[in-house]
């Protein structure tokens, strides 16, 4: 490209080549133009690398490399991100839909609040077929102007309804501040941790429309990957051996991440204090709720704007479905 892109936006996927290309379609259909396309695939076996480097061939945006070996879901996601040159980065995933407006609002609402470091949309569930099957408003205090608020909500509030599916993660976010942060961890739970401190640096804000469709099917990474062993085993292929990886130890590695994200994180000595006690007590209410007699959450129930929502009148490419 001529000139340097405001925004970077990174897709790693492996084997995505099912709905690969309606994700694809709803990037480069966005309103919002002045960006960068880093595909990279993660020596995919299927058709994806095909399918990638068709785009590349077509369009002066993109970018497209390929991994020679599996290097993991976590080194691959800070790969992309390692080759961006914008200002603003924003992870994509090869399975999900964005509305066209999505990244345009998302920029619009960093622009008003320069103090905020990540924007979002809310998130509404999509099947298989592009069904919207759950749409619930964004619950975290990730806005609040206490860093210790918002590790407390981001750590204690993950059970409300419309938690699970946040999914800040694919924000917008200023990419000096994600240059500050420790990469992307291998253990269990690590995309909670990069995301607590990642929240330790600044204020998260929402657009408050269902824009982003994440797409839940049985070969997303957290439904073929149920246990604590295979999760951390996709995120870096290295973590495969049991015996130096044990279950424990990478539970031990989650919560002590906490710990490591507060000393890191560019707080005063009273703020670094509150947040470490928000830990301890996170910690001592997860063993607390699993005593015996201890009542257990609501399993999320799937309701909201879903009637009011459309796939094919709101994300690019979808109109003819």
């Amino acid at each position: 490209m001529s000139t340097q892109p405001r925004l970077s936006i990174g897709l790693p996927v492996y084997n995505g080549g099912e709905y690969l290309v309606q994700s694809i379609d709803a990037v480069l259909g966005q309103t919002y133009t002045d960006f960068e396309l880093i595909l990279s695939s993660n020596a995919s076996t299927d058709g994806t690398d095909d399918i990638l480097r068709d785009y590349a061939a077509r369009d002066e945006r993109i970018t497209f490399y390929r991994q020679d070996h599996n290097i993991g879901a976590a080194p691959h996601h800070d790969f992309v991100f390692r080759k961006s040159h914008g200002e603003l980065f924003k992870w994509a995933s090869g399975d999900d839909l964005w509305a066209r407006d999505l990244v345009a609002r998302c920029v619009e609402l960093l622009d008003e609040h320069p103090d905020a470091i990540l924007t979002h949309t809310y998130t509404a569930a999509i099947d298989g077929d592009d069904n919207v099957i759950q749409a619930l408003e964004y619950p975290l205090h990730t806005d609040s102007p206490d860093p210790a608020e918002r590790l407390r909500s981001m750590l204690n509030d993950g059970d409300l309804p419309g938690a699970i599916q946040a999914d800040d993660f694919y924000g917008v976010i200023r990419a000096d501040v994600l240059r500050k942060v420790k990469p992307h961890g291998s253990f269990y739970h690590a995309d909670q941790v990069f995301m607590a401190e990642l929240a330790l640096h600044g204020r998260f804000l929402q657009v408050p429309e269902w824009l982003y469709f994440r797409r839940h099917h049985e070969g997303r990474a957290l439904q073929a990957n149920p246990t604590i062993s295979s999760w951390s085993r996709n995120l870096d292929p290295k973590r495969s051996n049991k015996l130096v990886h044990p279950p424990a130890r990478l539970v031990a590695e989650y919560i002590l991440g906490y710990f490591a994200a507060v000393r890191r994180a560019p707080l005063t000595a009273a703020e670094r204090r509150a947040c470490n006690q928000v830990i301890r007590r996170w910690m001592s209410s997860r063993v607390t709720r699993r005593l015996p007699g201890q009542q257990k959450p609501e399993p999320i129930k799937y309701f909201g704007a879903v009637d009011a929502l459309s796939v094919q009148t709101l994300v690019a490419g979808s109109e003819g479905k």
